[in-house]
């Protein structure tokens, strides 16, 4: 199970990480909440933790525009405010569930075994991606192109999947290899330009217009010239 961990303090940003890894989660950590936000809007997570109160981007603003483009992610929501009305606020804008600090461990655990299972239980569809004749359904885990299936590899649909969210907007390899393989910034790598290249094979070429655009020296886009 994935998830994406949303908190300012390196030392419970640390304890978290080591206990959700140690019970087998896969754990991203952002230090922020702009960070946490573009994360979360490019990557599909089976839960967010977000502290409530963040440098950049509170983690009430974070949850309200994930909750305007996702409805069906569990967030709980850690904070050290712990009156009823913050409660209230952090509930109103999407939240889950809440939990204040200091809390156990343990608490935190089974908190979030409940949020997912009640996902599980309840599964919604997620919303299909377009661009021109171009689509992705996230759920189907299907691609097609002017109409016609277009067979990719896992790491394909999930580069796929990124630059659709993102489209639009230029996203650099730092990016790519950040927020697709979990990667830190390697300058001489050429891991990206290789799959950009087996995209555009796959999806681009025979088709008009094209979609994948190369900015020298920025990174990529997809868009409709």
């Amino acid at each position: 199970m994935k998830i994406l961990l949303v908190e300012d303090e390196p030392s419970v940003a640390a304890f978290l990480h080591q206990g959700l890894t140690e019970q087998d989660y896969t754990v991203d950590l952002a230090a922020d909440g702009l960070l946490g936000l573009r994360r979360a809007q490019s990557t599909q997570y089976d839960c967010l933790i977000l502290d409530q109160m963040l440098p950049g981007l509170s983690g009430l603003e974070v949850c309200r525009q994930v909750r305007a483009h996702d409805a069906g992610v569990p967030i709980l929501m850690l904070t050290a405010l712990g009156e009823t009305d913050d409660k209230i606020r952090g509930l109103d804008a999407g939240a889950d569930d809440y939990l204040v600090k200091p809390f156990a461990f343990e608490e935190l655990l089974a908190r979030l075994r409940a949020l997912v299972r009640r996902r599980t239980e309840a599964p919604g569809p997620k919303a299909v991606l377009h661009l021109a004749d171009l689509t992705l359904d996230p759920s189907a885990k299907r691609v097609e192109r002017a109409g016609r299936v277009v067979q990719l590899t896992a790491r394909e649909f999930s580069l796929l999947e990124y630059l659709l969210r993102n489209q639009g907007r230029v996203v650099s390899r730092a990016n790519l290899l950040e927020d697709v393989w979990d990667m830190s910034y390697d300058s001489g790598s050429n891991v990206i330009d290789v799959y950009i290249n087996f995209l555009r094979k796959k999806v681009d070429k025979g088709f008009e217009p094209k979609l994948i655009h190369t900015l020298v020296g920025m990174g990529y886009v997809m868009k409709v010239d």
